[in-house]
C-alpha cells in the first residue's frame, strides 16, 4: 500500500468516528431483499449507506426502494408519541392516557351496541407474528367478527383462485430458482420490472437458456420489453383471453390426456363450455389478431415445461377469481404443474402479503389458513388460545364492506393497523365519508396519513429497522427480519401495542408476550394441521437455513420447494377446474359516449402503495413528485388533452385531476394512473366500490372514464 493511500485511510478512520450495521430485510415489495444499513458518524454527522445480503431469494440484490428506504425511519415528520385529536388538532399525550381512552371508547361502544360493533382493519406490511396477534386480539379481546385488511384489495382473486383449484394457496407452486430452466412463461398482468425488480433476472436468465415469454398486459412497459409475445388486449378481457388460449390447446390437441385423467376434475364441462366459444368473437372481445392467440396457445402448449405468473393486473377485477382460474386451467390441461420446472406463481404485491393472509386477519380465516366456518377448525385454535369454541365469532365481511357497514351504523368503532384505506379503497370518497362517521376511530401509523388524519387517536408504529419478526415472501419462504435498531422517542412494537390495548380491556392474560420470538412460538403451534403448517419452524432454524419455504410440519423438514408432485390439496387429491364465462354481468364495464375510455391503475418503480413511506423519503419521491395520465397522442389529440398538461378525469364515481404524459405504449382506448398519490390525485376515488363474489376484489383495473384538459 502507497503512502498516499495510508494516509486517505487514516484521515477517514479518524473521521469515521463510530459505526453501527443492522441487519433486516426492505419492508415494501414481496421479494424481502435480505440488507444491511449501515450508519456511520463522520464528523458529528450520521451518514447511512445500504447493502444488500446474500440470500436464496434476491442473491444480494437491491432496487432504488431498498436502498432509500431508511429515509421515511428518520423523516422528522415521524409519530414518534400517541396522538389525540382535540378541537380538530392533534396534541401530544402519554400511553397511559392513550390506553385509558381506547378503554373507555372501545367499552362504551361495545356495551350499547355489542360487541360486533367495534372493527378491526389489518394489513399485509405486518410481520406474521402481528397478523397472527391481530387476528387473535379482534375475536379474543375484542370478541368481534369485524377483522378484515388491505391484502384484500391486493391478493384476494389469486388466493381464492388458488384455494378452489388447488385447495391451497402458497403464491408460488415452486421456488425461484426454477424459473431459468422453464421453457415457457406467460406473465399475465404483471409489471415486475417496476414492481418487483429484483425478481427480474430470474426471467432475463430464462430468456438466455432459450425461454419464451408471452406477456400480457395493454400497456407495454419494461416487463413486456422482454417478451417474445405482447398480447396488448382490452382492459377486462382477460377471461375471454384466457378461454380462447385453452380452446386453441384443447383443439389442437395439446392437453395431457394422461394428466387429466389422474389428476383433475372438471375437464369435461369445461372442453363441453369450449366447444360452444367462438374464436372470432374472442378476437372481437379482446382487440387481439387470431393469430396472436394461436401462436401463443401453440407455443405454450408445444413446450415441456411452463409456468404462469399473475398479478394485480388480472387479479384487480371484479371476476378476478375466474380469471385466475381461466389461467390456471391452461397449466391443469397441459400438465405443466407438479414437476420441475412447471407450475403456478402469483406474484404477491405487499410485502407480507402471503403470510398476513394465512395466519387469521381475513374474515373467513382463522390461523394455519383454517376457515372460521369449521367446527374442527375453530376448536383446535380456541384450545391454542385457551377459550370455548362458542366464544369465538363468525365470520365477518370483507375489508371494502366494512365501510358499508360504518355508513350504515352498524360498525361504530374501529382500530386500523399500518394501513391507509381511505386511500388506498375504491369509491374513496365515500371509504373517508364513512370513517368520518365513526364514534371512535384509532390508527396506528408511523405518519399521519390520510387515514390517521381522520383518527380520534394516533399511536406511533416502529419501523422495519426496529421491528423484528417473520415475513413470509411471494414463493412461500418464512424469513426472519432481523430488527436490532432502537425504538426512537415512545414508538411501541405493533405487538406491544396490541398487546397494551388487549391488557387495559381485560385479556391481559392472554396476551403476555414480550418477544416476536414468544408470540411466533405460539403461531407454529396454531397453525399446525392446518393448510399453511409452520410447526416445524424456528427462528433459530430460519436462521440457520435462510428461510424455508412452507408447508413445513415438523421440527425435521426441511421445507417444501415444489408443491402438488403427487397429489393435490383437496380431499380426493385432485384439482379442479372450473367453467369460466367469458364476460358474467358482474364484471362487464361497458364505454359510453359519456365514458369513453378505459381506466387503469398501478405501480411506479419509486414508489409504493399509497405512498407514506415512499413519499416521505426524499430520494424517492424527487424520482416522481407528482401522478399522471398515461395517454396515447393521437387518444389526447382526440379529446384536447395536451403533453404535460393538467387534466381532469372523471368516473361516475368522482374526479381528480393529474398532468398529462403521452405515450404510444398503450392502447388507443385506454389511460393508465399510478395509485400512489392522495387529494386532488387520488385515482381511487374514480374506481367503482362492485366487488368480485369470491374473494370480494374491487375492480381496480377497469373503469370507464372521461378525460379533457382543465381550464387555466
Amino acid at each position: 500500500m502507497t503512502d498516499l493511500m495510508l494516509k486517505y485511510f487514516r484521515t477517514k478512520q479518524r473521521r469515521v468516528q463510530s459505526e453501527k450495521v443492522y441487519d433486516t430485510q426492505c419492508p415494501f415489495c414481496s421479494m424481502q431483499c435480505k440488507m444491511q444499513l449501515i450508519e456511520q458518524t463522520v464528523v458529528s454527522r450520521k451518514v447511512y449507506k445500504t447493502v444488500g445480503k446474500d440470500n436464496p431469494t434476491t442473491r444480494g440484490r437491491l432496487c432504488v426502494k431498498g436502498i432509500s428506504a431508511h429515509q421515511h425511519v428518520l423523516n422528522n415528520q415521524r409519530v414518534m408519541q400517541p396522538l389525540l385529536k382535540v378541537n380538530g388538532n392533534f396534541v401530544a399525550i402519554t400511553w397511559k392516557k392513550a390506553l385509558e381512552i381506547i378503554k373507555k371508547e372501545f367499552t362504551t361502544i361495545q356495551e350499547q351496541k355489542g360487541s360486533d360493533a367495534l372493527a378491526v382493519y389489518g394489513s399485509a406490511s405486518l410481520t406474521n407474528e402481528e397478523a397472527y396477534l391481530l387476528g387473535k386480539f379482534a375475536r379474543v379481546a375484542l370478541k368481534t367478527k369485524h377483522i378484515d385488511y388491505n391484502g384484500r384489495l391486493c391478493m384476494a382473486s389469486a388466493a381464492t383462485g388458488a384455494n378452489q383449484t388447488f385447495g391451497l394457496d402458497r403464491g408460488f407452486t415452486n421456488s425461484l430458482q426454477e424459473i431459468p430452466y422453464t421453457r415457457c412463461i406467460i406473465l399475465a398482468g404483471t409489471n415486475i420490472a417496476e414492481c418487483q425488480p429484483t425478481i427480474m433476472p430470474y426471467f432475463e436468465q430464462a430468456k438466455e437458456n432459450g425461454a419464451y415469454i408471452i406477456a400480457i398486459d395493454p400497456r407495454e412497459t419494461k416487463t413486456t420489453d422482454i417478451a417474445d409475445l405482447h398480447l396488448k388486449n382490452k382492459p377486462g378481457t382477460d377471461a375471454t383471453l384466457a378461454n380462447a388460449l385453452l380452446k386453441v390447446i384443447v383443439d389442437e390437441g395439446l392437453i395431457d390426456k394422461e394428466f387429466l385423467r389422474k389428476r383433475v376434475n372438471g375437464f369435461t364441462e369445461v372442453s363441453r363450455h369450449l366447444a360452444k366459444l367462438d374464436l372470432n368473437e374472442c378476437v372481437m372481445m379482446t382487440g387481439l389478431a387470431k393469430e396472436q392467440l394461436y401462436q401463443a396457445a401453440q407455443t405454450f402448449g408445444q413446450e415441456d415445461s411452463g409456468m404462469i405468473f399473475t398479478a394485480r393486473g388480472i387479479e384487480q377485477q371484479t371476476n378476478g377469481t375466474e380469471t385466475v382460474r381461466g389461467f390456471i386451467n391452461l397449466l391443469l390441461a397441459t400438465g405443466k404443474i407438479g414437476k420441475p420446472y412447471s407450475g403456478y406463481g402469483a406474484i404477491t404485491g405487499q410485502g407480507n402479503g402471503q403470510g398476513a393472509r394465512e395466519h387469521g386477519q381475513k374474515a373467513d380465516q382463522l390461523p394455519g389458513y383454517r376457515s372460521i366456518e369449521n367446527k374442527e377448525d375453530r376448536y383446535y385454535i380456541a384450545q391454542v388460545w385457551g377459550v370455548k369454541e362458542k366464544q369465538l365469532p363468525g365470520q365477518g365481511v370483507s375489508a371494502y364492506e366494512m365501510f358499508e357497514k360504518i355508513d350504515k351504523g352498524t360498525i361504530n368503532g374501529m382500530l386500523v393497523m399500518c394501513s391507509n384505506p381511505a386511500l388506498s379503497s375504491p369509491n374513496a370518497n365515500f371509504v373517508k365519508r364513512s370513517l368520518k362517521k365513526l364514534e371512535f376511530l384509532v390508527a396506528v401509523d408511523m405518519f399521519i396519513s390520510e387515514t390517521a388524519e381522520l383518527a380520534d387517536l394516533i399511536l406511533p408504529a416502529s419501523s422495519y429497522l426496529e421491528d423484528q419478526g417473520t415475513m413470509t415472501n411471494l414463493e412461500g419462504r418464512v424469513t426472519l427480519r432481523e430488527a436490532s435498531r432502537p425504538l426512537p422517542g415512545e414508538v411501541r412494537h405493533d405487538w406491544q401495542i396490541i398487546c397494551d390495548i388487549a391488557g387495559i380491556i381485560g385479556e391481559r392474560g392472554k396476551f403476555s408476550f414480550h418477544s416476536a420470538e414468544e408470540i411466533f412460538e405460539e403461531l407454529r403451534v396454531a397453525s399446525r394441521g392446518g393448510r399453511a403448517n409452520y410447526y416445524g419452524i424456528t427462528y433459530d432454524k430460519i436462521r440457520e437455513k435462510n428461510g424455508l419455504l412452507w408447508p413445513c410440519p415438523d421440527i425435521d423438514h426441511q421445507g417444501t420447494k415444489r408443491l402438488f408432485e403427487d397429489e393435490f390439496a383437496h380431499q380426493d387429491g385432485k384439482a379442479s377446474m372450473a367453467v369460466i364465462e367469458r364476460s358474467p354481468k358482474h364484471a362487464k364495464v361497458n364505454l359510453s359516449e359519456k365514458y369513453p375510455l378505459f381506466l387503469t391503475t398501478g405501480r411506479v418503480m419509486s414508489h409504493y402503495l399509497t405512498g407514506e413511506q415512499t413519499r416521505n423519503s426524499p430520494s424517492l419521491a424527487a424520482r416522481n413528485i407528482e401522478s399522471y395520465m398515461e395517454i396515447h397522442p393521437d387518444t389526447g389529440e382526440k379529446y384536447q388533452v395536451k403533453d404535460h398538461t393538467l387534466v381532469q378525469i372523471e368516473s361516475r364515481y368522482g374526479r381528480i385531476v393529474v398532468r398529462s404524459k403521452w405515450s404510444k405504449r398503450i392502447r388507443k382506448d385506454t389511460v393508465f394512473v399510478p395509485f400512489h398519490w392522495g387529494g386532488e390525485q387520488n385515482v381511487n376515488r374514480l374506481v367503482a366500490d362492485d366487488l368480485d363474489p369470491f374473494s370480494q376484489m374491487p375492480g381496480f383495473k377497469v373503469t370507464a372514464v372521461n378525460t379533457r384538459p382543465v381550464q387555466s
